[in-house]
């Protein structure tokens, strides 16, 4: 795959779309199929490991520890993986990492309903982890595919960039960011209705949407050797 083209894809807007769409729903899918435990959003197991540590409930508030751990876990091996040693084994670090990510959804989603809730967040916590290290470029802009805070204050900046200062970079960066968050926000509204709906089988919802974002570096790859070929003619005349 042409190196400039895989760069592009990762950094996409539609590829953001489709990572948002699935950090939402796999946080709403978390926390109402897995006891209240957040798989992406950090903050949100840290102030409910604080609150209930707080009233003394030791147990409630260990059961927020391990996602913490595995999201940290989930870094280490994402910088591992864009590694140039590693990377050069890889070829294609992105995509293995998006790969990685659906077949541990898709184990997830054939567990019996008897596994307790702890190693399935685990799981999750892992791969939303890895994705958030792995995809960290919106278009030309850091952000976030798995939480909203940043991304929201940097849509809000952007926003009153464009309004105040005339800026037309910063309103296509507004509407950049807006358009992932209504994704997110999309993404946690399917996971609280479907996981309500069919339960466990409901993060392969997600995992179809994470193969949707790995059939986009396929369709960016096709394009682009096209691109190289009607530019090797062309010179070639």
């Amino acid at each position: 795959m042409n190196e400039e083209t895989s760069r592009e894809t990762k950094a996409s807007l539609q590829l953001g779309v489709l990572l948002a769409f699935a950090g939402g729903f796999q946080d709403a899918y978390s926390f109402i199929g897995l006891g209240g435990v957040f798989a992406n959003a950090q903050t949100g197991n840290v102030v409910l490991l604080g609150v209930e540590a707080g009233r003394q409930h030791w147990a409630e508030a260990l059961r927020h520890v391990p996602p913490l751990l595995a999201f940290v876990l989930g870094v280490g091996v994402s910088e591992t993986l864009s590694r140039p040693s590693v990377a050069a084994v890889l070829r294609w670090p992105a995509r293995f990492a998006l790969v990685l990510e659906i077949i541990v959804l898709g184990v997830v989603g054939l567990l019996p309903g008897g596994v307790p809730y702890s190693p399935i967040v685990v799981m999750i916590a892992f791969t939303a982890s890895v994705q958030v290290t792995t995809f960290r470029t919106l278009i030309i802009w850091p952000y976030n595919t798995a939480m909203v805070t940043g991304n929201l204050r940097t849509a809000a900046q952007a926003a009153y960039q464009a309004v105040a200062d005339h800026d037309r970079e910063a309103r296509r960066k507004a509407r950049s960011f807006a358009t992932v968050i209504v994704s997110f926000v999309i993404g946690a509204i399917a996971g609280g209705l479907l996981t309500s709906g069919i339960g466990r089988h409901a993060i392969w919802i997600s995992a179809g949407v994470l193969l949707v974002a790995l059939g986009l570096f396929l369709y960016d790859e096709h394009r682009g050797l096209l691109r190289d070929r009607f530019r090797r003619d062309r010179d070639a005349e």
